[in-house]
């Protein structure tokens, strides 16, 4: 079995910062992508932020020069650093990763369970 989960989310004004976290545990051998997906009320989840196992970092345009995305191989964890908040941003953050189970294994999604992020005065 594989797990995410995830931390960090609450309720903060607009200008403010939060640092959502994400941990892997489980029979994991390697993990390829990891990143944040967000789904607001009454829309579809949305890229937020990818890091590849290479360090490749890809970013939504709306969050570029805000929200910065982090990862430790060590410790099968991956993070979001989010600055400059704005009511917009509201919405549950998913932690997502691409993870092989054995060498033979080329990669399965495995998504957490949700952190709801709330920007309002």
């Amino acid at each position: 079995q594989v797990q995410l989960v995830e931390s960090g989310g609450g309720l903060v004004q607009p200008g403010g910062s939060l640092r959502l976290s994400c941990a892997a545990s489980g029979s994991i051998v390697s993990i390829n992508a990891m990143g944040w997906y967000r789904q607001a009320p009454g829309k579809q989840r949305e890229l937020v932020a990818t890091s590849t196992s290479g360090g490749t970092r890809n970013y939504a345009d709306f969050v570029k020069g805000r929200f910065t995305i982090s990862r430790d191989s060590g410790k099968k964890s991956v993070y979001l650093q989010m600055n400059s908040l704005k009511p917009e941003d509201t919405a549950v953050y998913y932690c997502n990763a691409n993870i092989r189970r054995t060498w033979l294994d080329g990669g399965t999604d495995y998504w957490g369970q949700g952190t709801q992020v709330t920007v309002s005065s």
